[in-house]
């Protein structure tokens, strides 16, 4: 037996680790067969529809509190569910 018969058994390694890299690229990115959609769908514009209606205005920094805020009100802010009472089994038998 030569010492170069192990060669091929080391160049195994590497190159199957390639293909195998490259296996799963190509099936869990399947670009070959991705739908490009900016290039193959059309889509045809419309005018826009609707009304815009202006509400109100803040220009500035004015007021330093939100109106209509709770930040104190902690007791509105947080509702507390009462324990469920715990479930007796009654046996019928």
């Amino acid at each position: 037996m030569s010492d170069d018969s192990g060669l091929w058994l080391l160049l195994a390694g590497p190159a199957s680790a390639t293909a195998l890299y490259w296996a799963l690229y190509r099936y869990y990115r399947n670009t070959d067969k991705s739908h490009a959609f900016e290039r193959e769908t059309t889509i045809e514009a419309k005018p826009v529809t609707g009304a815009d209606r202006q509400v109100d205005t803040i220009s500035g920094t004015q007021e330093t509190r939100i109106r209509g805020d709770n930040v104190r009100e902690y007791r509105k802010r947080v509702v507390r569910q009462p324990p469920n009472p715990p479930t007796t089994l009654v046996d019928d038998s």
